[in-house]
């Protein structure tokens, strides 16, 4: 095998060409457009290329498998489990013989292969020399390490997890063509909400064409602002046949998208990643419908029973307030008013009555009380004691007269009697002659009228005073009352005190 980095041998000039033979390019990077390499050369370069490449191990899905007997080769097709690229892989009979299972298209296997290089056809082969089935304990345990990686970077967590639509207008379906799952998901949906409408996208659910199939569906529904929700529905199946739901580039897909989804693959005990991913895992595609929309009938029914208890709640808050106004209303307060009134009217005039009572007695002993004081001044009054008889005799200046020395012998006087006042003169002898009586007094004391016991403080007896202290001779005083002087001040009256 040569090395790809030495000289190209020279091209010959075809026949009847008479120029020399020319140097070709020794590297494709020296190749020119007047110094191509030949097709030739290039295959050559790129078998030399590949056949120095190492054998290595590879994954994929058998697709088509044709035994050609008697030749002693087997020529498999090996598809990519995600995408759409595949190899020719020719294998000896003898290999096939050393497995322990009969190989069948859509099987999936892990061969070890050495890159060849057809330079006659330019084709690229694998050639096998061991082939090993992947196993269901293999699956799911690649499987599990999947799960635990995407569940460490929270793509399963339920805080992503978004709520559904109570009553979506429009579903999203994603299903396979013409599968039962369809028709579940439909037919039960629009029973229990018949004005509900679908979406559907029919995709291949299973093989090398699912994941891609189904994640360009999902990303069509997703970017439909009608779609509410979309339902990601296959029938049961093997662990093989859902495979494509677990694949990893799917199940990020399912947990980025803006629409809620509702994972219904397969049955209840199938459990694919993308149930862990998607907003709500259905068991089957009849619970998804049940999960994506209502019963109408059951809402009728909840409806009606609703109003039923909202009538019995306002029938019954009703009868507890009638009770509560017709208690209030049955009161004497309200049933008579006017009794309240009556009873305070009472209690008025009960209090009126008694402020009367206590009012009068108060007058009584105050009219009592004024009626002793009103004794007691006329008692104390010098006009009480003029009243029994005794006068009071002033002089010109107005001075009371308290002895017969005080008014000289033709002074004028002034004399103040119970009835009234009037003048008189002071004369030499005394008129008064008093009658005699078995009890008379001796000669030259006077006797008092009758009832002149009391002598008011400060009032001359002018029939007891002493003839021989009144001017010094033995005449007694006496007055000429006949004219009163003009000059004789008047003393001040009884109000005036």
């Amino acid at each position: 095998m040569n090395d790809p980095t030495a000289s190209a041998p020279p091209v010959s000039p075809a026949p009847g060409d008479g120029e020399r033979p020319r140097e070709l390019a020794a590297t494709a990077a020296a190749t020119t457009p007047e110094n191509p390499w030949p097709l030739r050369l290039l295959s050559v370069k790129v078998g030399e290329y590949v056949a120095r490449m190492s054998p290595l191990w590879v994954e994929g899905e058998l697709v088509q498998f044709n035994r050609r007997p008697g030749s002693g080769l087997a020529f498999m097709t090996l598809r990519d489990v995600d995408v759409d690229m595949s190899f020719s892989v020719p294998v000896r009979e003898h290999v096939l013989r050393a497995l322990a299972i009969d190989l069948v298209p859509g099987a999936r296997v892990v061969i070890h292969a050495k890159p060849t290089f057809w330079t006659k056809r330019g084709s690229l082969q694998l050639e096998a020399d061991e082939i090993r089935p992947v196993g269901l304990g293999e699956l799911l345990a690649r499987l599990e390490h999947l799960k635990r990686v995407l569940t460490a970077e929270g793509l399963f967590d339920a805080s992503r997890k978004q709520p559904l639509p109570f009553l979506p207008a429009v579903v999203g379906l994603i299903c396979g063509r013409e599968s039962a799952a369809e028709r579940d998901v439909v037919v039960n949906a629009q029973r229990r909400w018949p004005a509900v409408r679908f979406e559907i996208r029919e995709v291949a659910v299973q093989g090398t064409r699912a994941v891609r199939e189904v994640s360009a569906a999902l990303r069509e529904l997703d970017a439909m602002d009608q779609v509410e929700v979309i339902i990601v529905s296959r029938g049961g199946g093997s662990l093989e046949d859902l495979l494509p739901f677990s694949d990893e580039q799917l199940v990020r897909l399912v947990a980025g998208a803006r629409t809620p989804i509702v994972s219904a693959i397969g049955h209840e005990v199938d459990t694919p990643l993308i149930d862990l991913a998607a907003d709500v895992r259905a068991s089957t595609p009849t619970d998804a419908a049940k999960r994506v929309v209502p019963d109408i009938q059951a809402e009728l029914d909840q409806l009606e029973l609703g109003r039923s208890r909202l009538r019995t709640a306002i029938r019954g808050r009703l009868e507890r307030e009638q009770s509560a106004l017709d208690a209030i209303r049955s009161r004497p307060v309200l049933d008579q008013p006017a009794s309240i009134l009556a009873g305070r009217a009472d209690e008025i005039r009960s209090r009126i009555s008694l402020a009367r009572t206590i009012a009068r007695a108060r007058l009584d002993r105050a009219d009592d009380e004024v009626m002793h004081l009103a004794r007691q001044v006329r008692a104390l009054s010098p006009l009480a004691t003029l009243e029994r008889g005794y006068a009071v005799v002033q002089d010109t200046g107005g001075g009371v007269i308290r002895s017969p020395e005080h008014a000289p012998v033709g002074a004028a006087l002034s004399v103040r009697v119970a009835g009234g006042r009037f003048g008189a003169e002071r004369t030499a002898h005394d008129p008064y002659t008093p009658p005699a009586s078995p009890d008379a007094a001796p000669p030259g004391t006077a006797s008092r009228p009758a009832g002149t016991d009391d002598v008011a403080p400060g009032n001359a007896d002018l029939h007891d005073a002493d003839p021989e202290k009144a001017g010094g001779s033995d005449r007694p005083l006496e007055l000429d009352c006949s004219s009163e002087p003009d000059s004789m001040p008047q003393p001040p009256s009884q109000e005036d005190r």
